[in-house]
């Protein structure tokens, strides 16, 4: 017997969640290809070793764009590998799939996103809007008549939503999210040290030290690249503060599309979410007092889920006991 999945298809990672077992694998979105005859070198963890890496003949590509699929072919095969290696198939069955979207993705991106699943070796494809997904994975109750707001901070996409009885009342979608977080380092870094450095190194750099609220002013970290007027390796010293100055902009916008839901939210549900407070979700979430920013500018209590990053994954888990569950009835 095939047993369904639910897959977070994000920019960043892929997490999938087998019924039954919880998250079973949490990969890279990266497929490493090589150019001279378009086959796969490698996949997940193996591709991103390679970001920054390879040869000439050899590409590391990223099948995700904010959210939605850049490369279909290439997210095909990324895919096919995963449910692959996970065995989940049946000998005659197919698995259901539960698969996640930003909230402003396009009937033709649905589609894509849907045919990618079924290609990929899924029977049943079901499609979710992650922020959605992301609230009931954090453990809120989205289905009583009461307003739940959520920030779902992801690789490409920064998601915002206000829920009430299993549906988004208002939301938007944002492209300010982890990996233009790391490309604000780069910049920063480039103008300010002349100093030249990938995405990887500015992801390591936003781990160890990155803020969003009060940076602490001893906090920093050596930083090594290419000097850009020279051309030769360099160290700098880069302190937390700077990195916080890099993320400002940003980490704004998210504000302003969090008070514009807000803004378009019902007044009793505005009410609900001074008492319950904002759930933060998604791997930005672990940016340090990105709750304590929010908090601050928006006059709401904010608080990060207990597993931000899975929460798309885990809230997967909980729809397919749900649309089993349903299909038994039915039975």
């Amino acid at each position: 017997m095939a047993r369904d999945i639910g897959i977070d298809l994000g920019t960043a990672n892929v997490l999938i969640n087998m019924a039954g077992k919880g998250i079973v694998l949490n990969e890279p979105s990266v497929v490493a290809i090589d150019t001279n005859n378009g086959s796969v070198v490698a996949v997940g963890t193996e591709a991103y070793k390679m970001v920054g890496r390879t040869p000439g003949n050899i590409k590391a590509i990223r099948p995700l764009k904010d959210g939605v699929i850049a490369d279909f072919d290439v997210t095909e095969a990324m895919l096919s590998y995963f449910i692959e290696k996970l065995n989940v198939k049946g000998f005659m069955a197919k698995p259901s799939i539960l698969i996640c979207a930003p909230t402003n993705v396009t009937s033709v991106e649905q589609k894509a996103i849907i045919q990618a699943a079924e290609k990929s070796g899924g029977g049943k494809v079901y499609l979710e809007f992650e922020p959605k997904v992301a609230a009931i994975g954090a453990g809120l109750d989205i289905f009583k008549p009461q307003g739940n707001m959520v920030i779902d901070i992801g690789g490409g996409t920064t998601d915002i939503a206000v829920l009430s009885m299993g549906e988004i009342v208002t939301s938007r979608s944002l492209t300010f999210a982890g990996n233009k977080m790391d490309q604000s380092i780069v910049a920063y870094i480039k103008k300010n040290h002349n100093l030249l450095i990938g995405e990887r190194t500015a992801e390591a750099i936003k781990k160890a030290i990155g803020s969003a609220f009060e940076a602490d002013p001893d906090a920093n970290i050596q930083v090594r690249g290419r000097d850009i007027r020279d051309g030769l390796p360099k160290e700098v010293t880069v302190t937390a503060t700077e990195v916080q100055e890099s993320l400002t902009d940003g980490l704004m916008t998210v504000v302003a599309g969090a008070k514009e839901v807000l803004e378009k939210t019902p007044p009793e549900l505005s009410a609900d979410i001074i008492d319950r407070g904002i759930m933060l979700t998604g791997g930005g979430a672990l940016l340090k007092h990105l709750d304590q920013l929010i908090a601050h500018h928006l006059q709401v209590p904010v608080l990060t889920a207990d597993n931000p990053l899975d929460a798309v994954a885990l809230g997967t888990g909980v729809l397919l006991e749900n649309i089993a569950s349903h299909r038994k009835r039915r039975g």
